[in-house]
Parts: structure tokens; C-alpha cells; sequence
């Protein structure tokens, strides 16, 4: 369960981002996903609020949003999505990381983070 680590680097960057800015406490925290990270969602909400406990995030909501797969191709210059094969298991797609529209080399220019896009405060 690589969730509880992750929760736990992305838990501890907020905690030393508010006390730069002594927060008292956090409404709301949105947290970027991307589809290659494999991390489960239900996985990664039972470990933000057991970790948040007797924290100034305790308390607060966890909005998970989802990155999309994203290319860009070394020989036909191709840049967008990732096409998916589809397997019998409707919860799972896995992307084909190689180019859609000519078969060839890619990078993966998005869907391999898991980041911290913005905490809303409580105000004093």
C-alpha cells in the first residue's frame, strides 16, 4: 500500500507549507492524481484522515482530481492523449505509450504526478 507513503510526503509538505504562513487550519485540500501513479483513490482518502488527525488539516475535505495521460512524439510531433486498451475490469484502462497517430517513440508529458494543487484556508 504505497498510498500511506505518499499520503504521508504529501501530508508533511502541507503541514510545513501552513506553518510558513501560520495557518490555523484548512478547509479543503486538492490533490492532483495522475493515472500512471496507480494510487488508489479510496486508498489514499482512508490515509489522508487517519494522517491529518491532530493537525490543522484535520477535519478538512480531500478533493481528488484526475491527470489524464498525455504524449508527445519524437518523430510525427503528435501531442495529446494517451489511447487506452480497455480490459474486462470496467475500473481499470491501461494507456498505450507509444504514439496513436504513427506508432512511434514517446514522452509522457503528463499523468505520472501526484501533487498538491491548492489547500483552502479558514480564515482567522
Amino acid at each position: 500500500m504505497h498510498e500511506v507513503a505518499i499520503m504521508s510526503s504529501v501530508i508533511r509538505a502541507a503541514l510545513e507549507e501552513l506553518e510558513r504562513h501560520d495557518v490555523s487550519s484548512v478547509e479543503e485540500m486538492v490533490l492532483v492524481v495522475g493515472d500512471l501513479t496507480s494510487l488508489g483513490e479510496d486508498q489514499l482518502r482512508f490515509a489522508y484522515e487517519v494522517m491529518t488527525r491532530d493537525t490543522q488539516l484535520e477535519g478538512s475535505v480531500l478533493v481528488i482530481e484526475h491527470e489524464n495521460v498525455r504524449l508527445l512524439c519524437s518523430s510525427c510531433g503528435y501531442d495529446g492523449p494517451a489511447k487506452t486498451f480497455e480490459s474486462d475490469y470496467h475500473e481499470h484502462t491501461i494507456p498505450i505509450l507509444s504514439c496513436p497517430e504513427c506508432g512511434g517513440n514517446v514522452k509522457v508529458t503528463a499523468g505520472e504526478t501526484c501533487r498538491i494543487k491548492s489547500l483552502k484556508i479558514i480564515g482567522d
